[in-house]
């Protein structure tokens, strides 16, 4: 049943659109490239009649029947043409410019014809054959007595009629675009890559993480990694989709194929594609040497040296796809989401180039409940939409309304940049978006590069413990603060032992509460301290107060012959839930760094309230009941509290104090001991 974006479509881009479960079907029965079976589809097809329709897909069998030539009919089609003298074909014809005669020559794909001749009128009403080539239906003739150079080219092509579009009006799309809100036109880009976003277990989120996988398409120089489990459609865009990008299966190229060729001088793939895309990231094991480097030179700026090569560019994105056969959590406790990756890809400079970690165990395996039966852009019209926004720039979008917090380097700011551009290429064209859109799109930049920052701090340390990501709006000043969801745990409090450093806690700003995770990280150095997350300075000198209290009692708390001047120490904090981080926060920030300091594991779902003076002395909470609340309700298990505030425990609801436990302890030695797990 077609629907009112159906009849909308068919309205505004008759022609351009098709029902996308029609080339699903005959393409069952005929090995022909989806971009030309669309093609004709959309001509003979684009109507909501189905008597037209079944009338439209016999005629597209009886074309493909009769005209379309597969590789192993080659030589076949060849001696058919010459017996007829005159013949039609639907072939990828290629036209280069023969210096030699000054003529141009004709190159057929799946006919295995070379060399056949053509006008140079008929090349210029069809350039497009001379930047790559295109599919079309070609009149082709025979006549042996051509002769050139004491040699016989007896094919000549007197027509074509191109099977993708000859042309596209960007200005056309961008006025349709008006007469679809936001929603439809997400659904409609959804649709056209053959998916069917209303399904039932298509939520919300999977449909961003789709629109993900199209952002390469339209934006320049765009790195992005998926990894997650088979049958889930990573590949699919990047083969079937454009004919603008390239998928290298099982991850095999050369830095010759890639790049440049130092023998021919001829550049790479990098430079011949909008999208250079590696089906199994796993395969990829660079051998030659410096592959790394040129990997990261390019993925940086877009431009590389080899050789004598000189520097060159190119506008390719790339992007890695790779399974994870592990559950995530799993893996995020034992390793990390980079895993996939061989051993020397795991560079971190290599990965710190990525834009966009797209967390591919969200999305679901497809199933065919999940292939849409309503109208589609045609492939060929589709792919050359997302063509003809890579021209475009919307990298200073973002900053109109939002500036980006301090924790985020050059390179964070430039990954949620190029997001940014990205998604309002693909969903607003006409350039018609508000200040929502924009803060929704800032935020989804923000998580997928954090994912990658957040690996890297597993795996390179304290270089990337900054991954404290937040904007903050121009108008309000206020400080927003982006998290990554499978970095919050179960029930956004880990039930798990947490690991050394790591404890939650509660923020007071004024009036509001937020729930803060709090994870120390420790290096040998010379007594450096750096906080981070905050720039709240009453909670800095709260956090150096601890610092200066551990010093003076390092005999008390430190192996003999220890002290704190043999590390450097850095200390994260992260609003969950909430933005206000607030001060009073010594007692966690004491737990932390010593059972960083010590190795040790804290109880599962530990939450610390209170605060530690200078000289050591406990200092109750005002807001217990409230806090304790927050805590328990975000799945809190244990909860360790002043005794002071032994006296409020009246105060608590049964409920609560059911299912979490309430501590007590009068001293920060007592506060440790409680604190960490028994072994």
């Amino acid at each position: 049943m077609i629907d009112e974006i159906d009849q909308k479509l068919l309205e505004y881009f008759r022609g351009y659109v098709v029902r996308k479960d029609l080339a699903v079907k005959i393409k069952a029965g005929a090995n022909v490239p989806v971009f030309v079976l669309e093609y004709l589809l959309a001509n003979s097809c684009s109507t909501d009649d189905q008597e037209k329709i079944d009338v439209g897909i016999q005629n597209v069998k009886n074309i493909l029947e009769e005209h379309y030539i597969t590789p192993d009919k080659g030589n076949f089609i060849q001696a058919v043409i010459k017996n007829k003298s005159k013949y039609k074909i639907i072939d990828r014809i290629d036209v280069r410019l023969d210096p030699q005669f000054d003529l141009y020559r004709v190159n057929l794909l799946n006919s295995g014809i070379k060399d056949a001749n053509i006008s140079e009128s008929l090349v210029m009403k069809h350039e497009k054959s001379l930047m790559g080539g295109i599919w079309a239906i070609i009149d082709i003739e025979y006549n042996p007595e051509i002769v050139i150079g004491n040699k016989i080219y007896p094919f000549i092509i007197e027509g074509i009629k191109p099977i993708q579009l000859s042309s596209f009006s960007a200005d056309d799309l961008k006025k349709a675009r008006q007469s679809f809100t936001t929603e439809e036109w997400i659904r409609i880009l959804i649709r056209s890559t053959g998916l069917e976003p209303t399904s039932e277990e298509f939520t919300e989120r999977m449909q961003w993480l789709i629109l993900g996988r199209l952002i390469p398409l339209v934006e320049p120089n765009f790195n992005l990694v998926e990894f997650g489990p088979k049958q889930t459609g990573k590949s699919y865009l990047y083969k079937e989709i454009s004919p603008y990008a390239l998928l290298i299966s099982g991850g095999q190229a050369s830095i010759a194929q890639l790049f440049v060729n130092n023998a021919t001088k001829k550049i790479g793939l990098v430079g011949l594609w909008d999208v250079v895309a590696f089906d199994e990231a796993s395969g990829i094991d660079p051998k030659e040497q410096g592959a790394i480097q040129i990997f990261k030179d390019y993925m940086e700026s877009g431009s590389f040296s080899r050789g004598g090569s000189g520097e060159l560019s190119g506008g390719a994105s790339i992007v890695f796809n790779g399974n994870i056969d592990k559950r995530v959590e799993s893996l995020l406790k034992t390793s990390h989401l980079f895993q996939p990756f061989s051993e020397k890809m795991q560079d971190t400079a290599f990965l710190d180039r990525i834009h966009y970690y797209l967390p591919g165990w969200e999305v679901i395996k497809l199933s065919p409940e999940n292939f849409t039966n309503n109208f589609g852009f045609s492939v060929d019209y589709f792919s050359e939409f997302l063509k003809a926004q890579r021209s475009l720039n919307r990298t200073d979008v973002a900053e109109k309304y939002f500036s980006f917090g301090k924790h985020l380097q050059n390179r964070d700011v430039k990954a949620v940049k190029k997001t940014v551009s990205g998604l309002i290429k693909l969903i607003h064209p006409d350039d018609n978006y508000t200040k929502e859109d924009v803060r929704f799109y800032v935020e989804i930049g923000m998580e997928m590069r954090r994912r990658v920052k957040e690996q890297l701090k597993k795996i390179g340390g304290m270089e990337f413990w900054d991954t404290n990501f937040s904007y903050i709006d121009k108008d309000t000043r206020e400080e927003h603060y982006v998290n990554v969801p499978e970095e919050k745990g179960s029930g956004v409090i880990d039930h798990n032992p947490l690991a050394p450093g790591k404890v939650y806690t509660i923020g007071e700003g004024g009036e509001k509460l937020s729930l803060l995770q709090m994870e120390t990280g420790v290096a040998k150095g010379s007594g450096l301290l750096n906080i981070s997350g905050t720039s709240n300075m009453e909670v800095k000198r709260n956090v150096k107060n601890i610092f200066q209290y551990i010093k003076a009692n390092e005999q008390r708390y430190l192996a003999t012959n220890n002290s704190i001047k043999n590390y450097d120490i850095s200390l994260q904090i992260t609003p969950l839930v909430g933005s206000d981080i607030g001060a009073d926060l010594g007692s966690a920030a004491f737990v932390s760094v010593l059972s960083c300091i010590y190795k040790k594991e804290l109880k599962p779902g530990l939450a610390i309230l209170g605060d530690i003076s200078v000289g050591g002395g406990i200092k109750k909470c005002d807001r217990f009941a409230d806090m304790a609340a927050i805590l328990s309700e975000n799945g809190a298990k244990t909860i360790l509290v002043p005794t002071e505030n032994l006296q409020d425990i009246q105060s608590l609801p049964g409920s609560l104090i059911g299912k979490t436990d309430i501590s007590f302890y009068a001293d920060p030695q007592s506060l440790l001991q409680k604190a960490i797990l028994d072994t």
